[in-house]
């Protein structure tokens, strides 16, 4: 079964709230049921990051991050955006990741899937790049099939060594 996501916004309010442990003020500000998943430890840190990023550069609050809400059911599968908005060569870098409780059904390939959309109806993203850990197996699959070519590689100084991958959108 093909899976599809819609993205719902997670403005500076909403991570400030999940941060604070306030699923019920995140869910109300949001109006989709975020699970539980949205205050582990295994997100939080990307949420912190957001938040300072969008702090720093309000433009990026449009960019960052969104919850991945499934089509139609309305279950919040996730969460996706990009690393920030586009870069003075129009590249903009995917980032996704699912709940536990719904890997493996196709829902990362539906967050990526909606955000190559979503990059394409930019007319300032000329390049969209994804950068994998060559251990993970799981992205490397999710993104097979979309037309992203290996270009290189990097070192992140927290997730260390990634693949770059990157297609028009």
């Amino acid at each position: 079964m093909k899976r599809s996501v819609r993205f719902v916004p997670l403005p500076q309010a909403v991570l400030e709230a999940l941060l604070a442990g306030d699923l019920t003020k995140a869910r109300e500000m949001t109006g989709v049921p975020l699970s539980e998943w949205f205050l582990s430890d295994e997100v939080t840190w990307l949420w912190r990051m957001r938040r300072n990023q969008i702090a720093a550069d309000p433009r990026a609050a449009d960019w960052v991050v969104r919850a991945a809400v499934s089509v139609p059911d309305g279950t919040v599968v996730g969460a996706g955006g990009f690393h920030g908005p586009p870069d003075d060569a129009g590249m903009v870098e995917i980032g996704y990741s699912t709940d536990p409780a719904h890997r493996r059904r196709g829902y990362a390939k539906a967050m990526v899937s909606e955000l190559l959309r979503w990059a394409a109806s930019e007319p300032a993203v000329r390049t969209v790049r994804a950068s994998i850990s060559p251990a993970n197996a799981a992205s490397l699959a999710t993104i097979a099939g979309f037309g992203f070519a290996h270009v290189g590689e990097q070192w992140d100084p927290e997730d260390g060594q990634e693949l770059l991958y990157e297609r028009a959108p």
